[in-house]
């Protein structure tokens, strides 16, 4: 399938539309996967501009049972996703202490700020690595990029875990909210 029927169908202005709104009849499949190192490869070639992967991305959605497809108001198509569709490639803190917010900017362009509504959860990558992810949007998450995850880690406060292991948990406080970025066992802290 060409991406052009489905790019004439898509605002070029960067804004994240309603696709969890959206909910055509036509389904299809595209030759489109997004690999686990967050890059976009169209019919074995990857898409080297960024404007066209950050268009594509905003029409990007998880179905409840998986699948990830490219939705517009009239056509949706089902692509492959290697791990996760986004990742975490910066992270900046505003404020001190128990109040600072901590910013997490994805490869595509969006920023989320870890609180509440956007916790960090550790699962495995692929390869089963233990590794934090955050929800996005729409049912997306993005995984964090290896040197933000170890930039956070050099940062982590270490606190007992509240389930009863003998791992201590390693995480960061934002908005008032403990977000995990691992466990390590109780000797090596």
């Amino acid at each position: 399938m060409s991406l052009e029927p489905l790019l004439s169908q898509i605002e070029p202005d960067g804004k994240i539309p309603p696709v969890d709104q959206w909910n055509p009849s036509h389904c299809g499949e595209m030759d489109l996967v997004i690999r686990a190192d967050g890059s976009w490869v169209h019919e074995g070639t990857p898409i080297g501009r960024p404007r066209l992967v950050r268009l594509l991305s905003t029409v990007l959605r998880r179905e409840a049972n998986g699948d990830y497809c490219l939705v517009t108001p009239v056509e949706k198509v089902r692509i492959r996703v290697e791990d996760h569709a986004f990742l975490i490639v910066d992270a900046e803190c505003e404020g001190e202490g128990d109040s600072s917010i901590w910013w997490l900017t994805t490869n595509v362009g969006d920023r989320v700020a870890l609180g509440e509504s956007h916790r960090l959860q550790v699962s495995e990558t692929p390869q089963g690595e233990p590794v934090p992810e955050v929800a996005v949007r729409f049912g997306l998450a993005a995984r964090l990029n290896r040197n933000v995850y170890y930039r956070l880690i050099e940062l982590a406060h270490e606190r007992k875990p509240r389930d009863g292991q003998a791992l201590m948990e390693l995480g960061l406080i934002s908005d008032g909210v403990w977000q995990p970025l691992g466990r390590i066992d109780a000797e090596q802290a």
